[in-house]
Parts: C-alpha cells; structure tokens; sequence
C-alpha cells in the first residue's frame, strides 16, 4: 500500500500546519460535535467521538476545546446542522483527489472547492470518478524507537488482535485494517502499552500518481489551498511521495 509515503505526507502536512493551529482546533472541534451529535457524547460508548479526541490529543488541542465542542452538541445550543460531503476530481497530470468536507451550506461548501480546483490546474469531477483509485483502511503508525518487543513477535501480535497489513521501514511501523477491525486493533495496541503515533480511519490509494517536481508543486498548492477552506476536513491524493 506504499504506507511510507502516507507517513511522509502527514509529516510534511503536519510541519505546514503548525503555523494554522487555531484552524485546526476548529476544524477538529466541528469533527467533535459531529461526532458527539451523531453518536453521543460519552466516548466511551461512541467509538468515532473517542478517535476524533484521540486525533485531537494528538494535535495537542487543549482539554477545555474538546469538553466545549461535546458540550454543545449535548445542548445543541446554535442548531448547527453539519452534513458531510465528499468531493472528487482531477489535479494536474490527472492527480485523483478526494476531498473530505463537514459543512452547514453546501452551495458556499460547491463553489469554493470547485474554485479551489478551477484555479489550480484542476478539474471538480463527479461524485465516483476517482474513488475507485482508494480504498477506506484503518491506518495506525507506531515510531521504531517506541517499540520494545522483537519484531516477529510485534507481527503475531498484531495477527492476534485482527490487523490486516504491516509494513516497516528504519523509523517506523506502519498497520492496516479493514475499517470494521480498526477499533479493536487500536484498542488491543494501546492495551499493550504502544504509543500510536497516527491513529486514523483514512483513504488509502490503491494506484498512485507518478509525477514530475513541477507538477508535485501546482498539487501541492492546491491541496494547501482547499485545506484553507474551513469546511475542508480532510484531502486524499493517490500522489507517489
């Protein structure tokens, strides 16, 4: 599945957000209340409410945001009605991508991205023709240095609690999952005392895009460009890193 690749991109997005915290805390608020909406706002009865305050740890986003965002989608105290939406279309050199969104108007959501890709060297596509270039996978990275047991032994563990795919490099080991066994698996990890790095339900390409520096450039702006937007969640390329 060319997971390092995965793992490089979180990186570099993750160094590029940094400057945009306050976006993101909201970005992952408005996942929270979604979350909490839908499946209540205990976490520990809501898998999906306990990823996303996992997710939001990780960003190091502050205790009293999280309480916050579950606490109004217990008392619904603005009506916020958020409806999630999927975007696909084409960057330059026929780059796929998918573009993730929670929104309270789809008209203002449409015509940003669109925007966004028309602006960018892209094209605003159907809904289906690329997301049949990914597949919906648990994702969890562990960091080499945070794993103390032989890596053989790693591996049968990870068969026990029902994960599908490793794969590993010098810094670290990267798990799939079906997106049924993820909970499980992630739960079985952290049982056994593993620091998960990345802990996510993600689109993982099943063919990837090879393309040249200067067109990795005008996709790599207009990826920056529709996260910029703050209805925006998540953005998926099948670009080869």
């Amino acid at each position: 599945m060319a997971g390092h690749s995965k793992w490089k991109n979180i990186q570099k997005r993750k160094n590029a957000q940094d400057a945009k915290r306050g976006k993101i805390f909201m970005k992952l608020a408005k996942e929270i209340y979604v979350a909490a909406k839908t499946g209540g706002p205990d976490p520990e009865s809501n898998p999906s409410l306990r990823l996303v305050i996992d997710k939001a740890k990780n960003a190091n986003m502050p205790n009293d945001n999280i309480d916050r965002a579950i606490k109004k989608a217990a008392g619904n105290q603005d009506g916020s009605q958020y409806e999630e939406i999927t975007y696909e279309g084409y960057g330059t050199a026929g780059v796929a991508i998918m573009v993730k969104c929670l929104t309270d108007n789809k008209n203002r959501t449409a015509t940003n991205v669109r925007t966004a890709f028309s602006k960018n060297g892209g094209n605003l596509g159907e809904t289906g023709c690329v997301s049949y270039m990914f597949n919906r996978k648990g994702y969890i990275a562990i960091e080499r240095e945070e794993l103390d047991s032989d890596e053989d032994e790693f591996m049968l563990e990870l068969i026990e609690i029902g994960a599908e795919e490793l794969e590993t490099s010098d810094e670290l080991f990267e798990i799939y999952t079906e997106p049924e066994q993820f909970e499980e698996v992630r739960h079985g990890l952290n049982q056994r005392g593993y620091k998960l790095a990345i802990a996510e339900i993600t689109m993982i390409p099943n063919m990837y895009a090879e393309i040249a520096e200067q067109d990795q450039e005008k996709i790599e702006k207009l990826v920056d460009v529709l996260e910029e937007d703050d209805d925006v969640q998540e953005v998926y390329t099948n670009v080869h890193e």
